[in-house]
């Protein structure tokens, strides 16, 4: 494989082009560093670049494996891996690890310790050059200013276009945002829900200064339910109130209501039931032979009480064991949510060829999240909007 290599004077120009102002990623990085250093020595070339270690980094957010061998490593946390001990294979390796790593460090540390480590960044960059920068994919984006602390982040569909909106909008916020911002990172997530979730939690823990109007709760209306004095299961909407325990949350009480209309035409419910007709007699579905009479009790409370059940159990996760899949960053991949026991406890990714067939390989690939209240209007609100998402009950 060597006899017809290039000597390394002839690549020496293009490992100089293709490293310039960046950091250096590598599985045990000292070693592969001195050796590039050793190898420009020979050439009289002074050769210096910042480098990330992913088995320094492993050992941080990855404790407790049995081997930090890349080859053990990657097969523990089930990144596929072809032609090991080859360049193309290992690199590819690597990065899939280092994606992983980076989505596990949810204090962000990596990012925020590698623009400083990148003088570029000290300086003032044009903001078309950040544009250029970023790709049109979904995720969770990062503004930061010179210093390399986060000062603002968001998610979008479509990364590019959201950043183009920032660095070109004239409302106070985005004027703030192109007077301080010195680099954008982002993160691909592939789901939106991922960057739904990602984006909640992160504002939370990171409490970035421009962000201050998202760190507000995202609904205030709640759906919740009670037994009347016949026995019937009635559905009402209020304001979200963390002491009582809800059915599902919404934005506000619109859309709330939306949902409520939806659901007494598709579990045949009764208006009156469900709060949406105030009356003393029947409801006006009933009038149409839309409803069977649980309003005037002509409808027996078991029958009824099933229907809204079925309501219940669908648009509750509570006591559920499951993993929600969505969308991944690629082709082969794809995202997973998991809630355990009504929990949410985490999210991360899995490739297609992989088989998740226990736990405690999905615990290894996942970076552990908060369970909140947010999380779970996020979880419950996606769910509506996107029934075709595949659900894996475990």
């Amino acid at each position: 494989m060597l006899r017809n290599a290039p000597k390394f004077y002839e690549v020496a120009k293009r490992i100089v082009e293709i490293t310039q102002d960046s950091i250096i990623v590598a599985h045990n990085a000292n070693f592969d560093y001195r050796i590039l250093r050793t190898e420009f020595s020979r050439l009289g070339f002074d050769f210096e670049r910042e480098t990330l270690c992913t088995v320094e980094l492993s050992k941080d957010l990855i404790p407790d494996q049995p081997s930090y061998s890349l080859g053990k490593l990657v097969r523990a946390l089930g990144i596929p891996v072809t032609d090991r001990h080859r360049a193309s294979g290992d690199a590819l390796a690597t990065v899939k690890l280092f994606k992983l790593l980076l989505a596990k460090d949810v204090e962000k540390s990596i990012i925020q310790n590698s623009i400083r480590k990148t003088p570029k960044l000290h300086l003032e960059p044009k903001l078309i050059d950040i544009i250029a920068s970023v790709p049109s994919v979904t995720g969770v984006y990062y503004i930061h200013n010179a210093n390399g602390d986060i000062i603002y982040i968001g998610k979008s569909k479509n990364l590019k276009k959201r950043i183009n909106q920032h660095f070109t909008g004239t409302n106070p916020k985005s004027k703030k945002i192109q007077k301080q911002v010195a680099a954008v990172t982002y993160e691909a997530t592939g789901s939106e829900l991922v960057a739904l979730l990602k984006e909640s939690e992160e504002i939370k823990r990171n409490r970035p200064p421009l962000n201050r109007a998202l760190r507000k709760r995202k609904f205030n209306t709640a759906l919740y339910s009670f037994k009347d004095d016949n026995g019937y299961i009635n559905l009402y909407l209020d304001k979200a109130d963390g002491r009582k325990k809800a059915i599902t949350t919404f934005s506000n009480r619109q859309s709330g209501k939306a949902f409520l209309f939806n659901a007494v035409e598709k579990f045949r419910l009764c208006q009156k039931l469900t709060g949406l007709y105030k009356t003393n007699t029947n409801c006006f579905s009933y009038g149409i032979d839309d409803c069977d009479g649980a309003c005037i009790q002509e409808e027996s409370k078991e029958t009824y009480n099933t229907r809204v059940q079925q309501l219940i159990t669908k648009y509750s996760y509570d006591n559920k064991n499951m993993v929600i899949t969505d969308r991944g960053r690629e082709v082969d991949e794809r995202s997973a949510i998991l809630i355990e026991d009504g929990v949410f406890k985490g999210l991360g990714y899995y490739n297609l060829n992989y088989q998740i067939n226990t736990i405690k390989v999905l615990e290894s690939i996942i970076t552990p999240m908060e369970d909140n209240r947010d999380s779970k209007h996020i979880i419950q609100s996606y769910l509506r909007r996107n029934k075709k998402l595949k659900i894996i009950t475990l």
